[in-house]
């Protein structure tokens, strides 16, 4: 994936100008607390509907006989394990991560994964990528499903040598001769991350890129 004529190529000098001596406050996107929260709210969705499934048919409120009971009750003890998978995996949704923007560059706060950081001086472009749920069913206009990443592109070749930490997001999924991190479900990301890019380096902003909608993307 490559976002076209103006992808910055090596080396864009116009980023090494020194910083103003007064940087604005940091720009935040606290992904652990949306994380937590989406979380809890999906699992407890799918456990009300799980446990009243179950109920349904042990209390004989199913109709079609006992193949259709069976079905609820399996049906109901699928919705509630997936109801359950917050609770298992909370210890890894409940870790503090946040994507923060300020005048030394990007960095990935996550003291308990793995954290990284890349200064404006060694980025040549910075952007995002997104994609958004084709619209089948009414349901779709009411609640379409966007998929968000920040894409990151070094000023040098040797950028990849000097930060191993990133590795784990080079070229990851669709995106050649750079980094993606992954930002989940959030379209509201958008316009902070722009908001940050603007604010600290927007000769180096490469603005949203719009790619296809596939089952199972991060």
């Amino acid at each position: 994936m490559t976002y076209g004529p103006q992808q910055p190529q090596f080396p864009p000098q116009q980023f090494n100008a020194p910083y103003p001596q007064q940087q604005p406050p940091p720009v935040v996107i606290d992904v652990g607390a949306d994380a937590k929260v989406k979380a809890l709210i999906g699992g407890s969705v799918a456990g009300v509907i799980g446990l009243f499934a179950i109920v349904s048919a042990l209390t004989g409120q199913v109709t079609g006989g006992g193949g259709s009971t069976v079905v609820a009750g399996l049906f109901g003890l699928l919705f509630l394990t997936i109801g359950a998978l917050p609770i298992i995996t909370w210890r890894k949704l409940s870790r503090p991560r946040k994507l923060v923007f300020d005048g030394y560059g990007v960095r990935w706060d996550d003291p308990q994964g793995k954290p990284w950081a890349a200064p404006w001086a060694e980025l040549a472009g910075v952007g995002i990528s997104r994609t958004q749920q084709r619209r089948v069913k009414l349901a779709d206009y009411i609640m379409r499903k966007v998929m968000v990443r920040l894409d990151l592109f070094p000023a040098d070749p040797g950028f990849r040598a000097r930060h191993p930490e990133l590795e784990h997001l080079w070229e990851f999924h669709t995106v050649k001769n750079g980094y993606r991190l992954p930002l989940g479900s959030n379209p509201k990301y958008i316009p902070v991350i722009e908001q940050a890019m603007r604010q600290y380096r927007p000769a180096a902003y490469l603005g949203i890129r719009d790619e296809g909608f596939m089952v199972g993307l991060v």
